[in-house]
């Protein structure tokens, strides 16, 4: 964990360059294109579509980074277990709210990273969102467990 968070302290301001070039020469190609997209719609959702998905992924950590606290409480399955409860309770809490009208639906399905269930394992993130009411959906515990709301059927 140690080499993860060197590689990890190395590696981010390297991606918040990166991030920030690509912000930056978005912005050059949308303002020097301000132009077609008075004439054209499709020229700005595409460059929106584009912008997504070159900046989406390098607003996230990869799964391999360590942040401090992780390094710190390595070892420790009490942080990891209520890590993993604190995250599986905020979801229930907002899957659970009453569908107001006007408003956007409460969200039915959720991920929970590996970064929260790293020292505990998927099955401990499992008991603890069956115990709350979700159900498993398909998915690679190596990257994330995802969860659905099975009250919102």
């Amino acid at each position: 964990m140690a080499v993860r968070f060197v590689l990890t302290v190395l590696y981010t301001p390297v991606q918040i360059v990166l991030w920030l070039v690509a912000l930056a020469a978005f912005l050059v190609v949308g303002l020097a294109t301000e132009i077609i997209t008075v004439f054209s719609t499709s020229y700005e959702q595409g460059l929106f579509k584009a912008m997504d998905r070159v900046l989406d992924p390098l607003a996230k950590w990869p799964s391999w980074c360590v942040s401090w606290p992780e390094l710190r409480h390595e070892g420790d399955a009490a942080y990891y277990r209520a890590r993993v409860e604190k995250k599986v309770g905020r979801w229930t809490k907002r899957a659970s709210v009453p569908r107001k009208a006007g408003k956007p639906r409460p969200p039915v399905e959720c991920a929970i990273p590996l970064r929260d269930y790293r020292g505990v394992g998927g099955a401990y993130v499992a008991q603890v969102a069956l115990a709350q009411g979700w159900e498993l959906r398909p998915t690679d515990v190596r990257k994330e467990v995802r969860l659905w709301w099975s009250a919102a059927s």
